[in-house]
C-alpha cells in the first residue's frame, strides 16, 4: 500500500527527483539509473517533469501534491490510500489534482480516499462509504448514497449537502462573500449552469435589488436554498418581518418577465408581520 499525506510531507532538503528517487534506491533496492527512468517517466505523468531538480518549497501547493502522488506511485503499490488530498490547497490548486486522481481511476488503480468534497467523491468513486462514530455505517454505490440513503444518519447527512442556508442582515450585507457561498453550494451538489445563473438571477434581482434596499438596516432576511435534484429544481425560500413587502411589486416590466422565465413557480405570504416569499428555479 502507498499513502499520499494531507500534508505533502516531502523532503524539504531534496529535489523533487530525489523525494521520488530514495525510497526506490533504500527499499525497493533499484539502482540509481532504474529509480531516475522511473522517477522521470512519473514526473511526466503528472505534469511536473520540469520541476524535477526544484526544492519542494519553489512548488506550489497543488505541485507538491502531485509530487507526492508521483512518490507514493514509486514505490508500484496495489492500493493507495489518500488522506483529505486537497484539503491543504487553495481552491484553484485542487482541480490539477483532481486531474491527476481521475486520471489513475481510469488506469484501473485502486485508491481509498477519505475526503470532505462531496462532488469529487460522487464523479471519481464507484463506492462510497459513510463513516459514523468510527464505524462505517453505509455503504453503496455514489448514486445509492446520494440519491437514496436507506439509513437515517446518512439521509441527514445528504439532506444538508444539499440545504444553502444564510442569515443576512443590511447593515453589514457581504454581496460578494454570499455570491461565492452559492456558487460553491451549486459546484459541490452538481447543479447545472443553466440552473446556477437562474439561481443568481433571482438571488440579485428578487433579494438584492427588490427585498434588501426597502428594508431598514436591523431586519434580518432569513434564505434557504433546497435542490433535490434537476427534476425538481431548486427552491429558494426567503422570510424577513416588517410590513407586507411583495419583491415582485418593485421590479419593472422587463425583469418580471426575466423572473418569470427563470422560475417555475414565484409565492409571496404576509402573515403574522412576516414575509415569506417561496420560488422554484427552472
Amino acid at each position: 500500500m502507498g499513502m499520499v499525506f494531507q500534508s505533502f510531507n516531502l523532503f524539504s532538503h531534496l529535489t523533487i527527483l530525489e523525494n521520488i528517487m530514495v525510497t526506490q534506491v533504500d527499499l525497493l533496492h533499484r539502482t540509481r539509473k532504474e529509480a531516475y527512468e522511473k522517477s522521470m517517466a512519473l514526473l511526466h505523468t503528472v505534469g511536473l517533469a520540469d520541476k524535477a531538480l526544484n526544492l519542494p518549497e519553489e512548488l506550489s501547493g497543488g505541485q507538491k501534491q502531485r509530487a507526492a502522488i508521483a512518490r507514493t506511485l514509486a514505490m508500484d503499490p496495489e492500493i493507495v490510500l489518500f488522506d483529505e488530498p486537497t484539503s491543504a490547497l487553495d481552491p484553484t490548486m485542487v482541480g490539477e489534482v483532481h486531474a491527476v486522481i481521475r486520471n489513475l481511476a481510469k488506469q484501473g488503480l485502486t485508491m481509498l480516499i477519505v475526503t470532505h468534497e462531496m462532488k469529487f467523491a460522487r464523479d471519481i468513486s464507484t463506492r462510497i462509504f459513510y463513516m459514523d462514530q468510527g464505524v462505517i455505517y453505509e455503504e453503496g454505490t455514489p448514486e445509492q448514497i446520494f440519491d437514496n440513503p436507506q439509513k437515517d444518519r446518512t439521509r441527514q447527512f445528504i439532506r444538508r449537502l444539499k440545504v444553502f442556508e444564510e442569515v443576512i442582515l443590511p447593515s453589514t450585507f457581504d454581496y460578494m462573500g454570499t455570491v461565492n457561498r452559492l456558487y460553491a453550494f451549486a459546484e459541490k451538489n452538481q447543479v447545472s449552469k443553466r440552473m446556477s445563473r437562474n439561481m443568481l438571477f433571482a438571488f440579485e434581482e428578487m433579494l438584492v435589488q427588490s427585498i434588501l434596499n426597502r428594508l431598514s438596516v436591523t431586519e434580518e432576511i432569513h434564505m434557504v436554498m433546497e435542490y433535490s435534484g434537476e427534476g425538481d429544481g431548486l427552491l429558494i425560500k426567503v422570510e424577513y418581518g416588517g410590513e407586507a413587502l411583495n419583491p415582485q411589486d418593485g421590479m419593472d416590466e422587463v425583469t418580471r418577465k426575466f423572473l418569470e422565465l427563470a422560475t417555475n413557480t414565484f409565492v409571496h405570504n404576509y402573515s403574522g408581520g412576516k414575509n415569506t416569499v417561496e420560488l422554484r428555479i427552472r
